[in-house]
């Protein structure tokens, strides 16, 4: 039998229609959270514009009540060690697996380096203790480690449960509306429920798959920071759907994947900081337009930024910004971007504005 080969732009319409962007779901967050395997989270807003971009009719009540009620929380050390947002489920079946990395890279990190000669499954042990007791910020966290090793560097003994011990970042931080510093507290804690004894990458794989297939094992390996992946896709081949993209890769699928007509229309979309539907990935030419030597996530430092897609592929960034009582989402848009789609880019990021800071701002799109 012919393996099939799947083109560019099959595979941005069928990322599109798996991270539920071709048209808003009708479904709880809850049940989005899990369907995309967790959200990035390293902003406290990114979520909700996350899950406002792919949902119809979300609202920030609904997130701020799992997050509240302990049924979804913001992991620290998640997939590339970064913070993502996932469901309580989620949360003590996929830290576990990811252990390995956190060890590696830490011991490659300058923080590493100043803790050689220690234990630090020690440090963990004493960090746990007293993060069981109150959650802690890092510096907290620091200060109180320094009182046991006096002599190494207290950032350095801060950042060994920071990589090492399963953490969540507790309410008031990343509630909508409200502030807080990034403290920490030990995920089994806060959840209540231990971590999974035998967590299964099996699973994580078809799930990958399943939210952003068909793709390479070195896309997994990009989003995840998972080693050792090609071994796991082989053990699975058999029950797994296999393809060619236009260069000849190997791409992998779960069987029942949904796929998607390469000329279904793809509406405007904009996302927050650093969205996995860009960093899903190894290869972004499915959703990067491939005569971008470089792109970027937004259009100047500071605030709240983001990026937008046009007909489905990234077309350039938007930033909030804040004067008194005037909000403007300001646009900067790609070359590629054809007049006919500005008032669609323009309609879109107004929606976006609205849902950020309501009716109540004086409100305005800037497009350049």
């Amino acid at each position: 039998m012919k393996t099939q080969v799947i083109d560019r732009r099959t595979l941005n319409r069928t990322l599109l229609r798996r991270q539920l962007l071709l048209a808003r779901a009708t479904m709880p967050a809850a049940e989005a959270i899990e369907h995309l395997v967790g959200v990035q989270a390293q902003e406290p807003p990114v979520p909700y514009i996350t899950l406002w971009t792919r949902l119809d009719g979300f609202v920030p009540a609904e997130l701020v009540a799992l997050l509240q009620k302990r049924q979804a929380a913001r992991v620290n050390a998640l997939y590339r060690m970064t913070i993502h947002l996932v469901s309580a489920d989620d949360a003590v079946e996929i830290r576990p697996l990811l252990q390995t990395l956190a060890r590696r890279v830490l011991r490659n990190t300058y923080f590493g380096g100043n803790l050689h000669g220690l234990d630090t499954d020690e440090i963990v042990a004493v960090a746990k203790t007293l993060l069981s007791e109150r959650p802690m910020t890092t510096a907290e966290l620091a200060r109180a480690l320094a009182e046991r090793w006096p002599d190494r560097d207290p950032h350095s003994l801060a950042m060994a449960p920071r990589f090492l011990l399963p953490t969540v970042q507790p309410p008031p931080r990343g509630l909508w509306g409200q502030t807080g510093p990034p403290r920490m507290a030990p995920l089994d804690d806060w959840l209540g429920r231990p971590m999974a004894d035998a967590p299964s990458v099996d699973r994580l794989v078809r799930r990958y798959l399943r939210a952003f297939g068909p793709a390479l094992v070195a896309d997994m390996a990009n989003w995840s920071g998972l080693t050792g992946l090609r071994a796991v896709f082989e053990q699975l081949r058999p029950e797994l759907r296999v393809a060619r993209d236009a260069s000849g890769r190997e791409l992998f699928d779960v069987p029942d994947g949904l796929m998607a007509a390469p000329d279904e229309p793809a509406p405007v979309r904009f996302f927050g900081q650093y969205d996995n539907v860009f960093l899903g990935h190894a290869d972004r030419s499915r959703i990067v337009p491939a005569d971008l030597a470089q792109w970027s996530a937004a259009p100047g430092r500071g605030g709240l930024t983001g990026s937008l897609t046009v007909d489905g592929f990234w077309a350039g960034g938007w930033r909030l910004v804040r004067s008194g009582d005037r909000a403007t989402l300001q646009v900067v848009l790609g070359s590629m971007v054809t007049a006919a789609s500005r008032a669609e880019v323009e309609s879109e990021g107004g929606a976006l504005l609205r849902f950020l800071v309501g009716g109540e701002a004086d409100l305005s799109v800037e497009l350049s």
